[in-house]
């Protein structure tokens, strides 16, 4: 009997949604034929570190042959800086590869993961792929209702993704709430806590996640050098778990996943404290500055602890990005993330970030994209 592909394809596969990446600057500047500010992927608008720059190109002289298959050199230095084995750590493409691994490690159909509405897409992608169930818990005020998860484990539950501070909510929980979630959830279920915007956030009682890494096997942190470090375009990230768990992914990882020269590049960028300083301190001025303007204008945005803000619209969310499309701006809609009535701005430079006020300001004077401050106010309100 003769089988169609798509009939060899299994469902959960098939029945996948695409992720949706932020639309190029490039490619809208040539549609339109206009300059264009790309304020929805969240990257540093002030680019890499100098340091990072120079050990990329120093690293291409020997792009001839294999990277180190095991980025043995980078894990040494983060083991050393963080305060943990070498074999403790796995890098991998940014945090995304690491997310998939570890549904692949743990997930089979039958087995089931747990992630929370309106997080970062590739949780639920990842379970899915790998053929588990996925359970969705609802947001509560815009961030992670851990007490909600903790309640939706079953004993078919292998694996729990959350994100702290929260994408594209821009939430983050204290460390006596994870503290009381991880004392909730047994000890074989791995918790995976993805990290990618720390280094911007403010609140004071964010986890130790590392420290709480000794006390817990089951936790796996992940970092990245696609934000803050400002070399998203390497794809480079790392996450910190127990030495099976890093072992068995490193099973399933494609030999030479990471470049030599994103190796190289993340290793100067870790000495260039410096620039780190200087990204989250324009972060911080600028995103109030952001925030400030953004209420001016009748909005609702929600405090960010992270390099973009999330603003609940209403029903007309898809049609204002387009509009500031039009003006070439470019801001993230977030139908595909599972909230159609809200946007994600990234917070760009000073410059960039003026532009989006102008046009923002413009698109919503527009009778056809006007806004009632209500809505946008009975949207914030409530849970989504």
């Amino acid at each position: 009997m003769t089988h169609t592909l798509e009939e060899l394809i299994p469902d959960y596969i098939q029945g996948l949604p695409a992720y949706v990446a932020g639309k190029p600057v490039e490619e809208v500047e040539q549609e339109l034929k206009i300059h264009a500010v790309k304020l929805a992927s969240n990257e540093n608008p002030l680019g890499p570190s100098p340091k990072a720059m120079e050990a990329a190109r120093r690293a291409l002289g020997d792009a001839n042959w294999y990277p180190d298959g095991g980025s043995k050199r980078l894990r040494e230095v983060l083991a050393l800086r963080f305060g943990v084995k070498a074999d403790e750590i796995f890098v991998g493409l940014g945090s995304s590869e690491i997310i998939d691994l570890a549904s692949r490690v743990l997930l089979k159909p039958g087995s089931e993961g747990i992630t929370s509405e309106g997080s970062f897409a590739l949780f639920s992608i990842a379970i899915r792929a790998s053929g588990g169930k996925l359970f969705l818990t609802p947001l509560r005020q815009f961030g992670f209702d851990l007490d909600a998860i903790a309640k939706a484990v079953t004993p078919q539950t292998r694996i729990v993704y959350i994100a702290n501070p929260n994408n594209p909510t821009g939430t983050a929980f204290g460390a006596a709430e994870f503290s009381a979630f991880m004392k909730k959830v047994p000890g074989d279920v791995l918790i995976v806590m993805d990290e990618a915007y720390r280094e911007y956030a403010d609140r004071p009682d964010l986890p130790q996640a590392r420290e709480l890494f000794r006390e817990y096997n089951n936790l796996l942190t992940l970092r990245t050098f696609s934000k803050v470090y400002g070399l998203a375009g390497l794809r480079i990230g790392y996450g910190v778990g127990h030495p099976t768990l890093v072992a068995e992914m490193n099973k399933l990882r494609t030999p030479f996943n990471v470049t030599s020269v994103g190796q190289a590049a993340a290793l100067a960028a870790l000495d260039d404290e410096e620039h780190v300083r200087k990204s989250v301190e324009i972060n911080r001025a600028e995103r109030k500055r952001l925030y400030e303007e953004l209420k001016k204008l009748g909005l609702a945005p929600v405090a960010s602890e992270t390099n973009f803000l999330f603003v609940p619209i209403g029903p007309r969310a898809k049609a204002l990005c387009d509009e500031l499309l039009q003006e070439g701006v470019i801001i993230r809609p977030l139908g595909w993330m599972g909230l159609p009535e809200a946007i994600r701005i990234s917070v760009g430079s000073p410059a960039e970030n003026t532009k989006l006020i102008g046009a923002l300001a413009h698109a919503l004077a527009r009778p056809a994209a006007s806004l009632k401050t209500s809505r946008a106010d009975e949207f914030s309100n409530r849970s989504v």
